[in-house]
């Protein structure tokens, strides 16, 4: 039952991005373009994903979404899909030039850690994102590194946790901050599932969350303490980018533990007195 209900929140997680991002995508330009890396690994989750281009009812006239599997997908009724066999390691910047890829949206979803030959591939859409699915045990910061050094600047990973075992992992990479908030809100807005709660990779205590529009601000409050002891004290909006960037949570929570953290005298501010903007200094507590 557990195993079912990870796959259920990554398929809810999968299938909101994407009824967002395509109708986004074909706004932004008449061209936009989806791949989905090793489609034969999880086939309900390829299904899934390909399912909701099916539905054209987002496509407006004169507009074009391209769909790439990599691997042998499922077949979805209805959809046009260009299928490319072999390693998506390869195959992928052959496939993405051929469908002309470049310069537009482009998303990729990878049903495993995508290495340097697909990210550089995936990093030329013009705004380029990646959604990527990794086993139990895999080190998150390892691939978080690799997404900058591919052109991804803005990185999420989220645990998806049932026990203290490791659990998956989904990691998200975007070019555009707006985008990243997106996928925070979403992630947090998923229905609950049984048994299912998400974990912060960047926490060294393993809390687990339960999955809440106002989750369970523990860890965020470890990590922002741990960052202003590294770096001495910062600006509400370092701090607000920082839970962003580095955390599972979202820039507004950072400012809700910022208020708890100085109502219970745990940091100061400088200004003392004033409303929390973001130019308010934050310094750890005596």
């Amino acid at each position: 039952m557990s195993a079912d209900s990870v796959a259920a929140v990554k398929r809810e997680i999968l299938v909101r991005h994407l009824e967002t991002w395509a109708p986004g995508a074909l706004r932004r330009g008449r061209r936009a373009t989806y791949v989905h890396g090793y489609a034969d690994a999880d086939p309900t989750l390829t299904t899934a994903a390909l399912e909701v281009f099916a539905d054209e009812s987002y496509l407006a006239r004169g507009r074009e979404l391209t769909v790439i599997a990599l691997g042998e997908p499922p077949e979805v009724k209805g959809l046009s899909v260009l299928t490319v066999a072999g390693d998506p390691e390869a195959t992928a910047g052959v496939a993405l030039k051929a469908a002309g890829a470049s310069r537009v949206p482009l998303l990729g979803v990878w049903n495993a850690a995508p290495g340097p030959g697909a990210l550089a591939a995936l990093a030329t859409g013009k705004p380029a994102e990646i959604v990527a699915v990794l086993p139990a045990g895999t080190a998150a910061p390892e691939l978080r590194a690799t997404l900058h050094e591919a052109g991804f600047p803005l990185v999420a990973e989220v645990e998806l946790a049932v026990s203290d075992e490791p659990g998956e992992i989904l990691v998200y990479g975007t070019t555009l901050g707006k985008h990243l908030e997106a996928f925070k809100d979403l992630l947090w807005a998923v229905d609950e599932y049984a048994g299912v709660r998400y974990r912060d990779p960047g926490d060294p205590e393993r809390h687990l969350i339960d999955i809440s529009l106002s989750p369970h601000p523990g860890p965020l409050r470890r990590e922002l303490l741990a960052r202003l002891v590294e770096v001495g004290s910062a600006t509400v909006t370092e701090l607000r980018t920082y839970a962003l960037t580095d955390t599972v949570y979202r820039a507004s929570d950072a400012t809700r533990v910022l208020h708890a953290l100085l109502d219970a005298g745990a940091v100061t501010r400088r200004p003392a007195d004033g409303r929390l903007g973001g130019d308010v200094v934050i310094s750890p507590g005596a």
